[in-house]
């Protein structure tokens, strides 16, 4: 095989590669600034339907929700969370009740 042929094989076999883990990547919810994501999309149950989240800001940041790009959305025991990016996730995690307290605050108001 010429040398030209070789090192087109090996860039169609690369493209295809990337081509597939970019494919994978934003088939699990992958975000612009490239943070994987456990993202949960919002489902009804039988049991009952998803609360919304009515809060305008971040319940971790405090940021206005949709000043730093789209809300990063997600479900958390059948609780809608909005959140200004994929990296408040990681705090979210870490205390998870904290913020769903504060998201559901803002249903009584």
């Amino acid at each position: 095989m010429k040398k030209s042929n070789y090192y087109l094989l090996i860039a169609g076999a690369l493209g295809v590669t990337l081509v597939t883990a970019f494919s994978t990547k934003l088939a699990v919810g992958q975000s612009c600034c490239s943070a994987p994501t456990d993202a949960v999309t919002a489902t009804t149950v039988s049991d009952g339907a998803v609360k919304p989240d009515l809060l305008t800001t971040c319940p971790v940041s405090g940021e206005k929700l949709g000043e730093m790009g789209k809300a990063f959305v997600f479900t958390n025991n059948l609780q809608e969370v909005k959140l200004c990016c994929p990296g408040c996730k990681k705090d979210f995690d870490k205390n998870p009740d904290k913020y769903l307290a504060k998201i559901r605050a803002a249903d009584k108001k």
